[in-house]
């Protein structure tokens, strides 16, 4: 499996849950990267993966509609084109499911359960063999129909999703080798685009979560972003205004590295270096230099929020834009599917119809 660089065009496939407005840790990770690489000349399909919220959350749907609505339109008003990406939801093309369903032949339990996000979630989740569901456990099938329905070329992905892209190669490879073998394949085996700058940490330095209470939205104002601003985690040595301090991690003592300074990093490069020499010199206190960053924050999310109000005085706008998104993604799954039905001849023949 090649990991590669933007610098080769090809056919993108990616997607978010839809857990409502968007925070900066969610356009750091992914919607930043997708903007760019529409930009670059990407073909871009960007799926609301709506059906993967029920792996985890199949529970409670109250918030499901009202949470993807407002994920789009903070999709739009950061910049997603969709003159330029389609933008799709999920559930509202049915062939993800007719896709996942013929995969989860051709993958074992045993692999499944070797997933190291998995792993990870039953662990976090408190689930053992007993209380995973069936669909928990496939969740990576249907990441792996997601992307193989479009038969994109590359995933834009962070470190941890690369397993998943693994998984999704091999059933590519599976399948072609079953059902393709006096044909071409049906599938390519699609390659990771890993993220510049995978994840970017919450404001008490640990991970960025709505639920933890640790985020900025892109729609907060100035006086939030200030306000969530003055929480962030520093140098809990740097007491004093004139006290050196640590911009970067010092794992001797368990420091993971100073939040402020790791966001001014990445909204605020120009000056990043030299408010770490200032602050490591004892000229720079913690205080204002929270104000400073809230400042550039909130002139960073300024457009966004503007436009997200130009959105939301006409909803018809947003809908009109995922109904035309639907269509196209249908378009194109309906084409794979016509081809793995004849491949695999689950397509009936003229003499079975007649």
């Amino acid at each position: 499996m090649r990991v590669v660089s933007t610098a080769r065009r090809g056919r993108i496939l990616s997607g978010m849950r839809p857990t409502g407005r968007m925070h900066l840790g969610n356009f750091v990770g992914a919607l930043e990267n997708w903007i760019r690489l529409q930009s670059d000349g990407w073909d871009c399909f960007c799926m609301v993966a709506d059906w993967h919220m029920l792996t985890t959350g199949h529970e409670d749907t109250s918030r499901l509609q009202s949470d993807s609505f407002d994920m789009v339109v903070d999709w739009i008003a950061a910049g997603l084109d969709p003159q330029k990406s389609v933008i799709f939801v999920q559930s509202e093309v049915k062939e993800h499911a007719e896709l996942h369903l013929l995969l989860s032949m051709l993958v074992t339990k045993a692999r499944l359960e070797r997933i190291p996000t998995l792993k990870e979630q039953i662990r976090d989740l408190h689930l053992d063999e007993q209380t995973i569901s069936y669909g928990h456990l496939g969740y990576s099938v249907l990441q792996a129909a997601d992307i193989l329905l479009y038969r994109a070329t590359h995933v834009p992905v962070g470190e941890d999703q690369v397993p998943h892209i693994e998984l999704t190669r091999e059933l590519a490879r599976r399948f072609n080798f079953l059902y393709c073998r006096d044909r071409e394949g049906v599938f390519v085996e699609p390659d990771p685009l890993l993220t510049e700058f995978a994840r970017l940490r919450g404001l008490d330095g640990n991970r960025m979560s709505k639920s933890a209470g640790n985020t900025i939205l892109l729609t907060d104002t100035p006086e939030d972003i200030e306000a969530r601003v003055k929480s962030a985690y520093t140098d809990p040595k740097k007491i004093r205004a004139d006290d050196p301090g640590r911009p970067e991690a010092d794992p001797s003592d368990g420091h993971p590295g100073c939040v402020v300074w790791e966001y001014h990093r990445k909204f605020n490069p120009g000056e990043a270096d030299d408010i770490a020499r200032r602050c490591r010199a004892g000229e720079l206190a913690c205080v204002p230099d929270k104000r400073h960053l809230a400042r550039v924050l909130s002139d960073a999310l300024a457009p966004v929020r503007e436009r997200r109000a130009q959105l939301l005085a006409d909803p018809d706008r947003v809908r009109d834009v995922l109904a035309d998104g639907n269509r196209r993604a249908r378009a194109v799954a309906s084409q794979t599917m016509d081809a793995v039905r004849s491949a695999m001849g689950l397509k009936p023949s003229a003499t079975l119809v007649r």
